[in-house]
């Protein structure tokens, strides 16, 4: 069982360094390896049993992700070091993708249907920040610092970090940051899109916790469908994003939140959404 959830609310069968709070709807997962919360092969399985779980029944509208307390200095620094011995001794292709596969977790991060942010509380680099990358919004600390430094080890990023940097910040800004593997500070890293908001250290948590707030404040199923529509629009031509946009919107319109909305507004109170 992952350490502080609710077992009515969550079904885990392993132990491992995630520790869970869960506040209503609302989900916060700590990555618990301080100081530099390092993804080894338990962390990255806990992730992905916690995303599976949390894809066929849940409770939640948002997670946030962060490092495990202020203190911590990081959000992540990276893959432990096991990696490097693991994958130095893969003796063959099919071994070294076994490797691989026991590390990556990000796509299951990204595979969530509802909003997930990432509240990045120090240092986020190489795999660690693919992590912060698989999330929809994404709040830095002023001090954080990032690196796509897989190069430097004579690797490419292998946890999404080729296909979703240069969505997040375009095409040049990626290549720069791919191929040089430079360290940027939180302030060249929200003038270029890779972070939403830059707050200050001990406001981290906080400021993620806000936005959650809003998102919640709406109505869950199209806090779903608008993440849908612009991850799959992305992939899309404009027409055919325009047509999913319509079709979704049309689902939206026989829930019984959109009948809530409409009833909330013409009699002047808050919407009390149920997501049905």
């Amino acid at each position: 069982m992952l350490r502080g959830v609710d077992s009515r609310a969550l079904r885990m069968s392993t132990n491992d360094p995630i520790t869970l709070r869960p506040e209503g709807r609302l989900l916060t997962a700590f990555l618990s390896r301080p100081p530099d919360n390092f993804i080894d092969r338990a962390m990255a399985l806990s992730l992905k049993e916690l995303c599976t779980t949390l894809r066929e029944d849940s409770p939640f509208d948002v997670l946030i992700i962060t490092g495990d307390g202020e203190e911590a200095g990081a959000f992540s620094r990276g893959t432990d070091q096991s990696f490097l011995s693991e994958s130095a001794e893969a003796s063959s292709g099919s071994a070294a993708q076994t490797v691989f596969d026991g590390y990556r977790c990000a796509s299951a991060i990204a595979s969530l249907p509802f909003p997930v942010i990432a509240a990045i509380n120090g240092d986020a680099y190489d795999q660690g920040l693919e992590l912060a990358l698989a999330a929809d919004i994404r709040v830095a600390a002023e001090t954080a610092q990032f690196r796509m430094g897989q190069a430097l080890q004579g690797l490419i990023p292998w946890d999404g970090g080729t296909q979703r940097l240069p969505r997040v910040v375009g095409p040049a800004h990626a290549t720069d940051l791919l191929l040089t593997g430079r360290t940027i500070g939180a302030g060249e890293a929200l003038d270029m899109g890779l972070v939403n908001r830059v707050v200050g250290s001990s406001d981290v948590l906080s400021a993620a916790q806000e936005i959650a707030a809003h998102v919640l404040a709406g109505g869950p199923i199209a806090a779903r469908y608008a993440k849908e529509v612009i991850l799959s629009g992305s992939e899309m031509t404009l027409d055919q994003g325009i047509l999913l946009e319509t079709d979704l919107t049309m689902i939206l319109q026989t829930t019984k939140d959109r009948e809530e909305g409409i009833r909330s507004f013409l009699e002047r109170r808050d919407p009390e959404f149920r997501g049905e």
